[in-house]
């Protein structure tokens, strides 16, 4: 059996960065299911981001044309990064503006399977 990687990488998520990976981190070397229970009953923002991440990268492994088990697919690699910063300025007294940043993240997912095992009929043992 051979293990298979596929990744998922979503851009632009209006989160911190730092909020978005420790939710990541409760995802991290695990299996899939696992992980999408967790992330489920986390009551934060981001773990809907980090799910659907998750759970694109699950269906680019499943489609990607190798038969892969299910069961087998885990968290190979989660990791989050800083996104875009967007400047705006928020009115203030006497005509000032004072400036501040709408930081967003970047989810990177990477999972890894088991081919399925090939059945083995009489003919090909002979």
């Amino acid at each position: 059996m051979e293990t298979h990687f596929a990744h998922a990488y979503i851009k632009g998520i209006d989160s911190m960065p730092r909020k978005t990976s420790i939710v990541a981190s409760l995802a991290r070397d695990r299996y899939v299911a696992d992980a999408m229970v967790i992330l489920e009953k986390t009551p934060r923002r981001s773990a809907r981001a980090v799910a659907k991440a998750i759970d694109s990268a699950r269906a680019n492994l499943l489609n990607s044309g190798v038969s892969i088990d299910p069961k087998t697919i885990r968290v190979a690699r989660i990791s989050v990064t800083a996104g875009t910063r967007i400047r705006r300025y928020k009115p203030a007294s006497r005509g000032r503006a004072l400036p501040y940043e709408k930081i967003s993240s970047n989810i990177f997912v990477e999972v890894a399977g088991e081919e399925k095992a090939k059945k083995v009929t009489k003919k090909e043992e002979k």
